[in-house]
């Protein structure tokens, strides 16, 4: 008894496999992120005047408070809620410090733009800070910087120590 009718249902089960590729997605149900991007990159921007003077005033504070024997922690310090420009120490307490740079007094004062808002923020942001580096209790200063630099002038600073 010849028992070929099993190789032969076998054959015929591997015969009748195809391999069909899948079904390319359509364009609309590929998310964004995950398609190829076919765009050339950004051109960069030119840079921005007003960013320009603010970054060189955060620098000209740093410089200045350094001199003043605080040593920097943290610079720019972003969250959600906001951004801290300077966090500093003078070994025994944390200083955050809000840097106002201007061209010039047409818009008033530098400092005048930390209003009791402003004040309220920077608060919030340095008690987040402060968790986020799990830094435990410690005393905290709130400074403003203060600089009018004209074009083409010398940069005059007014450090404002417990502005708030």
């Amino acid at each position: 008894m010849e028992t070929t009718a099993p190789n032969t249902k076998r054959q015929q089960s591997t015969e009748s496999r195809t391999s069909v590729p899948p079904p390319t997605p359509s364009k609309a149900s590929v998310p964004k992120s995950r398609r190829p991007s076919t765009l050339k990159p950004p051109v960069p921007k030119p840079p921005n005047p007003h960013h320009e003077l603010g970054r060189k005033g955060e620098d000209l504070a740093v410089a200045y408070l350094s001199r003043q024997g605080l040593v920097l922690l943290d610079r720019n310090w972003r969250c959600k809620e906001g951004e801290l420009d300077l966090i500093l120490t003078d070994g025994s307490m944390v200083v955050v410090c809000e840097v106002k740079t201007r061209a010039g007094d047409g818009f008033g004062d530098p400092e005048d733009a930390v209003d009791d808002r402003k004040a309220r923020r920077i608060r919030r942001l340095t008690h987040i800070w402060l968790s986020t580096f799990r830094i435990p209790w410690c005393e905290i200063r709130f400074d403003i910087m203060a600089i009018t630099w004209p074009p083409h002038s010398k940069p005059r600073i007014t450090h404002i120590k417990e502005a708030f």
